[in-house]
């Protein structure tokens, strides 16, 4: 992997070593004085995407060195996007899923090749292919043949969700389920033999968890990693969280999206109100297969998780995960893939540069956090609205140094 751009590492490595960094928060200019760009090509990218508020943030060893906040959380209530605006992140949530059963891997709680109906009161197959099992490895890697159905669009609503997630996995993946629609949730290729991003499959994983940690999902997240990790604003349940410290969802329509938008018109107004060239504004919705993209944080508090996996899974004298771990998960995991993990995945910042990390889009919001592993810095990007190619931020983080 190639190292940082030479001039910014230079500058974080003198201001570390001269205790500069220690209980300080670094201006832009005071970082690198060519991250002026950042603010220009940020703002021209809310005006192009019509975003209404956008924080970034990069992070060096344990410390959250720079961040910066534009534009609003919330326009009709004037509220200025902040680092500490509490949005939901979307898919990054999946890396939080993964910690969670791989401590319970740690523990020897879990196995990752074996069969996962070991871990379950109900049986999950793939009905094409009765014989094969699922495994967890297949779920960390998108290769478990499980996909989103019909039913998956259609279970977002606003407030929490209305079912539990052992009824939304038993009903979605068994036959003869509410949610099964003739095995729709399956795809048509027998597990371990092809990657398809899946959502559901994160749902069963996060299922797996709490049937074999004994609690509820979201209870052992705050307990073996919110807590650890100092992030007290953090939950998966909007009833967990400060909702008046979250940011609302946006969507900016146009001909070519407004059908997207229809399909969760549950989230926001009215039909009528579906005009191409208007911004639309979401609920705070949810999804009872959670544990695949609804944790609700902000830029400063996942600057805690994030410092913790760069620094082998431990913060402050708070360990969750091992370094063996760590590196176990951000390893390439499929043969002839060059990007996928154990959940995390790479992607190309320059043409011979990868990161590690994981993205989040949903309704209305849009996500990234990336880093590098070897020289422990990393980046991230909220945005509430879903519009824009919001990884050219974090190339733009990454090579303004250059």
């Amino acid at each position: 992997m190639k190292s940082m751009p030479f001039r910014l590492l230079s500058l974080l490595n003198i201001l570390w070593n001269g205790n500069l960094l220690l209980g300080t928060h670094l201006t832009f200019a005071q970082v690198h004085p060519d991250y002026e760009f950042i603010d220009t090509m940020t703002t021209n990218y809310m005006a192009k995407y019509h975003t209404p508020g956008l924080a970034l943030g990069i992070v060096k060893d344990t410390v959250l060195i720079w961040s910066k906040a534009y534009g609003k959380a919330d326009i009709e209530l004037g509220k200025p996007m902040s680092i500490d605006v509490i949005m939901n992140i979307g898919s990054i949530s999946k890396t939080f899923t993964a910690t969670a059963a791989m401590q319970l891997w740690e523990a020897g709680l879990l196995n990752l090749d074996t069969d996962i109906n070991d871990y379950l009161d109900f049986r999950v197959r793939n009905p094409g292919y009765p014989d094969e099992p699922i495994t967890l490895f297949q779920i960390l890697t998108h290769t478990s043949s499980i996909q989103d159905g019909e039913a998956y669009s259609r279970s977002y609503s606003c407030d929490d969700p209305a079912i539990s997630l052992d009824q939304w996995i038993r009903q979605s993946l068994v036959p003869g389920g509410k949610f099964y629609n003739d095995g729709d949730n399956y795809g048509d290729w027998s597990p371990g033999t092809k990657r398809s991003y899946s959502n559901v499959a994160f749902g069963l994983l996060g299922l797996v968890v709490e049937r074999v940690a004994r609690q509820p999902f979201n209870d052992y997240c705050q307990q073996r990693i919110f807590e650890p990790l100092g992030m007290k604003n953090t939950g998966w349940m909007l009833r967990e969280i400060n909702q008046d410290n979250h940011a609302s969802a946006y969507g900016f329509l146009s001909e070519k999206n407004r059908e997207d938008y229809l399909s969760f018109k549950d989230l926001f107004p009215a039909e009528e109100d579906y005009l191409p060239g208007t911004l639309i504004k979401a609920c705070l919705y949810s999804f009872p297969n959670y544990p695949d993209g609804l944790v609700r944080t902000s830029i400063r508090e996942i600057s805690y998780y994030l410092a913790a996996i760069m620094n082998g899974g431990t913060l402050n004298g708070k360990r969750i995960l091992k370094e063996s771990t760590v590196r176990k998960m951000l390893k390439l995991q499929i043969e002839n893939d060059d990007h996928q993990g154990l959940c995390w995945y790479q992607s190309k910042v320059t043409e011979d540069t990868k990161l590690w990390g994981h993205n989040g889009g949903d309704p209305g919001i849009q996500t990234n956090l990336f880093f590098d592993p070897d020289e422990k810095i990393g980046f991230i990007t909220f945005q509430n609205n879903i519009e824009g190619p919001a990884f050219s931020l974090i190339k733009a983080l990454y090579q303004t140094g250059n």
